[in-house]
This record gives C-alpha cells, sequence and structure tokens, in this order.
C-alpha cells in the first residue's frame, strides 16, 4: 500500500486513526445495549461516550502495546486513561477480542466495497459512452491473434461493459457477505454476553449478526468476498490486454492519451508505451494474490486460531486499495482512449477480403457444392492471398470451379461489410436494455 498506487480515499479506511474510531463506537454501542439490559450502570455507559469526539492516540496505543503485546488491551487501556478508570471499568464487559476485531474488519472491508462500487460504476460509464461513439466503428475481430470476421469497436467495448456488469453484481453479492458482524463473547456462545447487545452494536453500524460466530467470524465469507476482487482484477487484466494489443506499432487501432509533455522512454524520444495498461496488468496481479491466502484462512482450530489475522491486516487494506486505483486509473484509460478508425479498416484490407471467406463458402454449399469441395476450393484461393499477395475476390473471379456455381454477382455481393453488423443493435439491446 504504497502512495503511487492509492486513492486517498481508499487508504483513509485503513488508518490506525480509523479502525480505532471503530473499535469505539463497537465498545461504546454495547455499553449501550448493556445498561439498557441491566447489566451495567447507565452512568457508565453514557461517560463512555465523552471520547466520541477525542482523537485517539495511536503513538500511545503503540506504546502500551509494547508492553501488554496486545492491541485490543492497548486500546482498552488508553480508552480508561481517556475517560476514567472507574468510568470505564464496565467496557468490553462479557467481549472477546475477535468480537471488536473481525466486526471491525468487515466494517472497514463494507466501506472499502462502497468506493469500489464507485469505481466500477465509472468504467461502465465509460464503457458504455465509448459503446454508442463507436457502434459501427467496423475493425477485424481476431481469434489466436489472427484475422477472423468483421466486428465493430463498439462490440468490443459492449462486451467489456456486460463483463464489468457481471462483476459489480457479483461486488454488490460480496458486499451483503461480508456485512455481518459479531458480539458473541468467547467461544461464540453468548455464556457472558446477551444476544440483544449484538443486535443493538450490529443496527448502529449497518450489519447483521452473525447467524453463529464461534469466537470469530466464519472466513469462508471474506475468502468469497477476495475471490470476487480477484475475479474483477481478471476483468481489468481483459480490458487493458486489448488495449495494449490495439497500441501495437503493427497494430495501431487504438492508443492511450498521450498528454503534452510526456515522454515515452529514457533512450528513444520516438516511443509512445501504453504505460498504463501494463501498470493495470500488474495490479491485477498483486489483487489476485490476495485470493489464495484468503481461501486458506477458512480452516481455522476448533472456534478460533489467529493463523488468519496476519494474512488479513495485509490483504485487506493491499487488496482494496489496488483495486480502487487500478479501477479509476482503468476508466481513464477508456475515457481518454484514442481511436484510429481508417487504422481499423487498413488492416482489415491487410489480406485483401481474405475476412469474407466464410461467406464464400456458405454460398458454395447453398449452390449445391459440398462442404468438403467447397472448403477445398475457398482455401485454395485463400492460400494465394497468403503466400502470394493475391487479391482473394479476384482469384476467385478466376477460379472456374468457383464461377461455375456462384455467379460474379454473387461473389461481389459476399464481400459487402455491412452483412457483419446488421445484428448490432440486437446486440446492444441485450447489453444495454432498451437503451442499447
Amino acid at each position: 500500500m504504497i502512495p503511487r498506487y492509492s486513492r486517498p480515499e481508499m487508504t483513509a479506511i485503513w488508518e490506525p486513526a480509523t479502525k480505532f474510531r471503530i473499535w469505539y463506537e463497537i465498545e461504546a454501542h454495547a455499553c449501550d445495549a448493556q445498561a439498557a439490559l441491566g447489566v451495567i450502570p447507565k452512568a457508565n455507559a453514557e461517560a463512555v461516550w465523552k471520547a466520541k469526539d477525542v482523537e485517539f492516540d495511536v503513538a500511545r496505543i503503540d506504546e502500551i502495546e509494547a508492553v501488554t503485546k496486545h492491541d485490543v488491551i492497548a486500546f482498552l487501556t488508553h480508552l480508561a486513561e481517556i475517560i476514567g478508570n472507574d468510568e470505564a471499568r464496565f467496557v468490553h464487559q462479557g467481549m472477546t477480542s475477535s468480537d471488536v476485531l473481525d466486526t471491525t474488519f468487515n466494517i472497514q472491508l463494507v466501506r472499502a466495497t462502497d468506493l469500489l462500487l464507485a469505481g466500477v460504476d465509472r468504467v461502465l460509464a465509460a464503457l458504455k459512452a465509448r459503446a454508442m461513439e463507436h457502434r459501427m466503428t467496423v475493425r477485424i475481430g481476431r481469434s489466436h491473434g489472427i484475422h477472423a470476421e468483421p466486428v465493430t469497436m463498439g462490440l468490443t467495448f459492449a462486451r467489456f461493459y456486460a463483463e464489468m456488469d457481471r462483476n459489480r453484481n457479483r461486488l454488490e453479492k460480496a458486499r451483503w457477505e461480508i456485512a455481518t458482524g459479531a458480539i458473541s463473547g468467547a467461544v461464540g456462545t453468548f455464556a457472558n454476553i446477551d444476544p440483544g447487545v449484538e443486535d443493538h452494536v450490529c443496527e448502529k453500524l449497518g450489519l447483521r449478526p452473525e447467524p453463529i460466530s464461534t469466537q470469530v467470524i466464519p472466513r469462508d465469507r471474506h475468502a468469497m468476498f477476495f475471490a470476487t476482487l480477484g475475479v474483477i482484477a481478471s476483468s481489468i487484466e481483459n480490458i487493458a490486454t486489448e488495449i495494449r494489443h490495439m497500441q501495437r506499432t503493427e497494430v495501431l487501432e487504438a492508443e492511450e492519451f498521450f498528454s503534452k509533455g510526456q515522454k515515452g522512454s529514457s533512450a528513444m524520444p520516438h516511443k509512445r508505451n501504453p504505460v498504463l495498461t501494463e501498470n493495470l496488468t500488474g495490479l491485477a496481479r498483486l489483487v489476485r494474490m490476495a485470493v489464495i491466502p484468503a481461501m486458506e484462512n477458512v480452516a481455522l482450530w476448533h472456534e478460533r486460531d489467529i493463523s488468519h489475522s496476519s494474512v488479513e491486516r495485509m490483504i485487506g487494506p493491499d487488496a482494496t486499495v489496488t483495486l480502487d486505483f487500478a479501477l479509476h486509473r482503468l476508466a481513464g484509460v477508456i475515457e481518454k482512449l484514442v481511436i484510429y478508425p481508417d487504422a481499423m479498416i487498413a488492416n482489415m484490407e491487410k489480406f485483401r477480403g481474405l475476412v469474407h471467406s466464410q461467406r464464400v463458402l456458405l454460398a458454395l454449399t447453398q449452390a449445391g457444392v459440398s462442404r468438403e469441395d467447397a472448403y477445398r476450393l475457398v482455401q485454395r484461393n485463400a492460400m494465394k492471398v497468403w503466400e502470394e499477395g493475391r487479391d482473394f475476390r479476384e482469384e476467385l473471379l478466376a477460379d472456374p470451379e468457383v464461377t461455375a456455381a456462384l455467379s460474379p454477382a454473387q461473389i461481389e455481393e459476399k464481400f459487402d461489410l455491412g452483412y457483419h453488423t446488421k445484428h448490432v443493435d440486437t446486440i446492444f439491446a441485450r447489453v444495454f436494455g432498451e437503451e442499447g
């Protein structure tokens, strides 16, 4: 989590001061619930709120923890210093550290998810705008990196939109999955604290009570959450890879915006490199790096151990901060992406009509030629284009076996680009609804 790849809105969620503020709110709300149940004096519960406007001293808490070797106890000691030892004597009544730590972690993940959803929305808006703009901008579709048949740039953006829209649905589910809290005490039995305390704290903090929490919230929830982040990161890489391919000098159908004064290389002044999308590819790897440790955190000993703790202290901030930055970087790339329609047409025509081979094949079969013979005839002429630089249409028109089945007008008709775009509107309607 370094400033170069961080946005302050997200990093603030993971600052120690934010964490301690959430710890405090959990403890204060729990005291209110305990007082309502008659477990602790109301005056003591009210006294805890004396710290509601206090900025907790992170250095002091660290100083205490250096002695206690326990972060929650260090915080509670500091809180007692602020509100008084007698007033604080009922704080954390019947609770265990995991009640505070796990509930806080989930609150931070929920807040982080809200920022991630905003980032996804920005990406979706950018993809939709560019899809509409280039709905009928024809380019060559590629399979195995080789020219296949015509598509449109709008369809490319639309398929990425549909993928990212699925990711938004996944992220919403992941937010729901992680939005639970637990105030159930040692080993999760509520032996020393009433379940009503958990209900009250969760309601105040926008969470659902965890149905059964042992001493920790079950880590399958977190595994699902981080797996979702990994899928979103993979989609970011998918889009970035397409842009990187389009920016290759030999292709140059689109490129990242190159700003005034920008330099592409310390050695070669002519360079304009796809540095942002290459960066996104690397950031995606970092987010996915969190997935396996999150999966391995699911298996804990009995009612709890802390093998998950060190992992989550790292992957919680790192994965959410990195993905948040990547989403906004990707949105910026798409918003300002420079697209070259003329280059798309030039690339498509580089092999002189080969992209229409399937239409000729199908026409021959419709004209009564067996599929095997039709394939042989089309491939025979196509290989002359590959190997000798011939023109595919001219070769077909000069082939007596082909013209025996198809008239010149029928052959010419098979080279109409409009044939390949006739269902673009149908696809757009499926992706974007009525707006499509």
